[in-house]
């Protein structure tokens, strides 16, 4: 016999109220990932209006890698009710430029998503007061 449930651990305002692009969406996640000394991806959960109903941050990695699985980032999604997700992880070096492992993961979690019914609509690598979005890149 088992019960899942999501706990909501804080909240916070965010004044934008929904993302409407990648700019906005890089605005709400480098709240998370500026200044992180290890790879961090985050996973927001939006309704169908674009609004965070969710974030997690769904793995830690080390200096420069992060092992990111569909599984574990559609399980919020699912408990959230997530009509969309934006996902996105930061390079401790500075650089945006996405990695080979990035756009494999991107591609892995799209198709995850198209699946079950939930839409990656961007993945963002944070950087340096900087961004780089693999949907305006057409990874996406």
């Amino acid at each position: 016999i088992v019960s899942l449930k999501l706990v909501k651990e804080s909240s916070m305002l965010y004044k934008e109220r929904s993302v409407r692009s990648p700019e906005d969406g890089y605005r709400l996640l480098k709240m998370f990932l500026e200044d992180k000394d290890r790879e961090h991806f985050i996973v927001v959960s939006l309704d169908t209006k674009n609004q965070p109903v969710s974030i997690n941050i769904c793995h830690i990695g080390s200096l420069n890698a992060s092992i990111v699985h569909p599984r574990e980032v559609m399980k919020s999604a699912i408990l959230s009710n997530a009509a969309s997700i934006l996902v996105g992880h930061n390079h401790p070096s500075g650089k945006v430029e996405p990695s080979r492992e990035d756009l494999d993961v991107t591609k892995r979690l799209v198709e995850a998503g198209k699946i079950i019914g939930i839409d990656v609509i961007d993945h963002i690598i944070v950087g340096d007061e900087t961004y780089t979005s693999l949907k305006e890149k057409g990874y996406i």
